[in-house]
């Protein structure tokens, strides 16, 4: 525990620092492109789009919401899978990419995986602001539960940096990792209501199990948190045992995670 508050008076102490990095990290991704900034936004916006004209059009998926397309049900849970899909990415593979500041000794290693969020963060918050404008663009009006999406950010930025301080330390030793992770992510999507939602099981003999199943899921309480601040005007605290559940496994997860980068960090420099 002392480690962990040493960590974060570093941190706090070092945040200037950290934020001209996170800066330094975004634009770094668009250097050399003709369209900049436009290309991490278009595969996004083209993903969407394709799972509503296959879901919502094609196969013409009922609306989970009465009285709610599809799309504005569709938004809110695929909006922050993609922070968490590319921010686990990245973050898993930010000790490599920033290998010549792990080399260095007065360099305090632990916080590249929080600049990769915070560089993760800048999009994801532009992709919110995207989703109220969809919103208002079909006629609803501000809400003051949209502003609980705020929470829901900082849960899920404090259950990927759980995840990614372990991912990031194997990954240096266990080159596979970063395609375990890249897997991993490509059933989780599907395994998370994002598309679905388990209410289409009811009535079916698996319906009771998949209810309960579904909800050990950590994203289920990141998806179901956006969908509740976006369209359900409900607050986290009128789901008590999830919030409990989520925040004793992004914890536990941390702590752990953490362990297992400050073991690993006094070998990074020599496999690196």
């Amino acid at each position: 525990m002392n480690y962990v508050i040493s960590l974060m008076k570093d941190m706090v102490k070092k945040r200037r620092l950290i934020a001209d990095l996170a800066k330094a990290d975004f634009k770094k991704r668009f250097v050399g492109s003709y369209f900049g900034v436009v290309w991490m936004f278009v595969q996004p916006v083209v993903t969407v789009a394709i799972y509503y004209f296959v879901f919502g059009v094609g196969f013409r998926s009922a609306n989970p919401i009465e009285g709610v397309p599809y799309v504005l049900w569709l938004v809110p849970g695929i909006v922050p899978w993609f922070y968490f899909s590319e921010a686990l990415n990245a973050g898993t593979n930010c000790l490599f990419e920033y290998s010549y500041l792990v080399k260095k000794v007065v360099f305090r290693v632990e916080v590249l995986p929080v600049i990769k969020m915070i560089s993760c963060l800048i999009v994801h918050f532009i992709f919110v602001l995207i989703m109220a404008a969809l919103y208002l663009c079909f006629g609803w009006m501000p809400r003051l539960t949209w502003i609980q999406t705020v929470y829901y950010t900082f849960a899920l930025t404090a259950y990927l940096m759980a995840l990614v301080y372990f991912t990031s330390a194997i990954q240096v030793f266990f080159k596979d990792m970063a395609q375990i992770v890249s897997i991993c992510l490509q059933f989780g999507m599907w395994l998370t209501p994002i598309m679905w939602q388990e209410q289409q099981f009811a009535g079916r003999s698996i319906y009771p199990l998949l209810c309960r199943v579904v909800k050990f899921n950590p994203m289920y309480y990141i998806v179901a948190g956006y969908r509740d601040s976006m369209l359900l005007e409900n607050w986290f605290w009128q789901r008590p045992g999830l919030t409990l559940y989520f925040w004793g496994v992004t914890l536990c997860l941390f702590l752990a995670g953490l362990k297992v980068f400050k073991r690993l960090r006094p070998h990074f420099s020599d496999v690196l």
